[in-house]
């Protein structure tokens, strides 16, 4: 069987041990649920907390609202909890790859090119849970570390896609190349629509940051460039709405 090892773990913008906070219970629920996830500490309302059913080993703080204010970034919708957590491990590409090639899987990958905003990257992962997207992949230093806006935004995300984080995205298009999948690099700027490139084969949807785009070595490690098919009265989409589109359209594509 084909071993898919190429890249190493890049180091990530968060080390083990430097912990960070979550706020809101969507983002702490799915953080407690995970097996994978060390939580450190809870704070929490007294009505929050007593809604939870948390292992005993975790440090828990009773706190007023006023005081979890103070834990989390200004304005923070905490939902009266906050934890802090150790960042999840590293996800090895070369590990997925295989997986998803043992399991015989078709799910599609989502690929970022220097997508940095944290607003984005969890609204990514939101839908790509929603579409049962096998994981995204991001360039680590074109990438936010994990956050608690990521988390947030993720709404749960965040603990249940893999997020692969690779040294050379070229590279890693290359080695996706060779696990069969079709890669599509989306942009405004080509006559060829999404619809007409899904053929049935397993799919790497590529998106570039909303100013710059992709890359043009990025493109280049493309098998096909593709457009939305959005209004002319619409110059562009958000990152996050064009990867929800582009993931329907990917899960639909052959349905009658």
């Amino acid at each position: 069987m084909r071993q898919f090892s190429r890249h190493r773990r890049p180091a990530g913008g968060n080390q083990r041990g430097q912990a960070i906070r979550f706020w809101g219970r969507h983002a702490v629920l799915a953080a407690l649920a995970n097996p994978d996830r060390t939580v450190k500490r809870i704070w929490g309302t007294r009505e929050a907390l007593g809604q939870l059913d948390l292992p005993p080993v975790i440090p828990i703080s009773y706190a007023d609202v006023a005081d979890l204010a103070r834990l989390v970034a200004r304005d923070a919708p905490h939902q009266g909890l906050v934890i802090e957590v150790d960042p999840l491990e590293g996800v090895f590409l070369g590990d997925l790859l295989q997986d998803e090639v043992d399991a015989g899987s078709k799910r599609p990958l989502v690929i970022l090119d220097q997508v940095t905003d944290p607003h984005n990257i969890g609204a990514v992962l939101r839908s790509a849970a929603a579409f049962d997207a096998a994981a995204i992949i991001t360039q680590d230093r074109h990438s936010p570390p994990e956050s608690g806006v990521i988390a947030r935004s993720a709404s749960g995300a965040l603990e249940t896609v893999p997020w692969v984080r690779v040294v050379n995205l070229s590279r890693a298009l290359e080695e996706i190349a060779e696990a069969q999948y079709w890669r599509i690099g989306l942009m405004g700027d080509t006559e060829t629509t999404l619809g007409s490139t899904l053929d049935g084969s397993k799919v790497a949807l590529v998106l570039g940051s909303e100013g710059d785009g992709m890359r043009h070595n990025v493109m280049e490690h493309c098998d096909v460039l593709a457009k939305l098919p959005i209004s002319p009265r619409m110059e562009s989409l958000n990152i996050s709405n064009a990867a929800a589109i582009a993931l329907y359209a990917v899960a639909t594509a052959g349905q009658s």
